[in-house]
């Protein structure tokens, strides 16, 4: 199945991939590792906006495993590569969303409230696709009001429009879809069509690691 299959971005048999598996070798249900492993992510690699990666080896699993933080498209990848390397169907799903909390930062360097693209894994279990996002751990749940994630497979877990004072927190603006490996061209369009003067940076560049 195409959703279950290793790529360059989801390099599921590399040795820094395996070494993470190991450890949830030993649960007793997809359900299981799906829970866990998406716990792991979301709390074993904190949420990181201002690290922008436009190369191919930026999106590849094995390397955003051996940092400590990442972007939300580097979770959600490093998320569906853990899972396939269970056999478990996943995919990465693509939108744009507007973050109403706590973006004045990001706001100044990137001149908007609006994120694209997001990213969100997609996981097929007990017959259905379900979507999740790891991106954000419980340390910055906490800060900002949002009620913390919790995922095993059973519905969708996104961020949601509100948090716990009912301030308005994340609306989905559009859907780019699912995929099946990473659109590497498609990320970069996205980028450049929605910030054209901070694509114009990474000429020459890795990536941009904003201060």
């Amino acid at each position: 199945m195409k959703y279950t299959a290793k790529s360059y971005f989801f390099d599921l048999d590399h040795p820094v991939i395996q070494e993470i598996v190991e450890d949830y070798r030993d649960l007793g249900s997809d359900t299981d590792v799906i829970r866990e492993l998406y716990i792991k992510v979301r709390e074993g690699w904190l949420y990181r906006p201002f690290d922008i990666g436009l190369t191919k080896s930026h999106f590849k699993a094995s390397n955003i495993a051996q940092k400590p933080s990442g972007h939300c498209i580097d979770k959600a990848i490093l998320y569906t590569t853990l899972l396939r390397a269970f056999e478990i169907p996943a995919r990465l799903h693509l939108a744009k969303v507007s973050n109403h909390i706590a973006t004045e930062r990001l706001e100044k360097i990137i001149g908007t409230n609006e994120l694209a693209p997001h990213g969100m894994v997609d996981v097929y279990h007990q017959g259905k696709w379900v979507k999740c996002s790891p991106a954000f751990n419980k340390e910055l749940c906490d800060r900002y009001q949002v009620e913390v994630l919790e995922f095993d497979g059973s519905q969708d877990a996104v961020f949601q429009e509100y948090n716990r004072d009912q301030q308005l927190f994340m609306r989905y603006l559009e859907d780019y879809g699912h995929f099946s490996d990473v659109p590497f061209v498609l990320i970069k369009e996205i980028f450049k069509s929605n910030y054209p003067a901070l694509y114009k940076n990474f000429k020459g560049k890795d990536q941009i690691l904003i201060q």
